[in-house]
């Protein structure tokens, strides 16, 4: 894929095939454009701490699944059930520029954990973009585990 193409895409469009990632391994880039919220004791890399829900992992995998539901110039790419991971594509407002958003619930004691990995795809910085998305995404997620929706 070309930068161009990815830019002129329209929901997945023009982007390459999606593919799960494993947290447990994942390497944070160097340059500013991304953003990782992660439970502790999961992984050395992340930006902020998700705390345990107290909750089966099957529960929050249903909440998390539908997370990007109505959400604006979001898409979901793919969703690995096996894995409880799903993977979205958002599009910048601006320039079109497709960020990929990957989460993923797994099994913790006491509950689960919730992993939210957004970056971009395109430039060096993001201008904290990847880092609000975060934060909205988790503020969405709490709202739906709050309302059960």
């Amino acid at each position: 894929m070309t930068m161009l193409q990815m830019m002129l895409g329209r929901g997945p469009a023009g982007l390459p095939p999606p593919a799960p990632l494993d947290f447990a391994t994942l390497r944070l880039p160097t340059s500013p454009n991304a953003h990782l919220a992660a439970p502790s004791g999961t992984t050395t890399e992340r930006h902020e701490t998700t705390p345990v829900l107290p909750m089966p992992p099957d529960a929050a995998w249903q909440v998390l699944r539908r997370l990007g539901e109505g959400m604006e110039r979001v898409w979901k790419l793919a969703e690995w059930p096996e894995l409880r991971q799903a993977q979205w594509v958002a599009r910048t407002r601006w320039m079109n520029y497709p960020d990929l958003v990957n989460g993923q619930v797994v099994e913790l004691p006491g509950g689960s954990g919730l992993f939210l990995y957004s970056r971009s795809l395109i430039g060096h910085s993001d201008f904290g973009v990847n880092k609000a998305r975060i934060a909205d995404w988790r503020r969405a997620f709490d709202e739906a585990l709050a309302t059960g929706r």
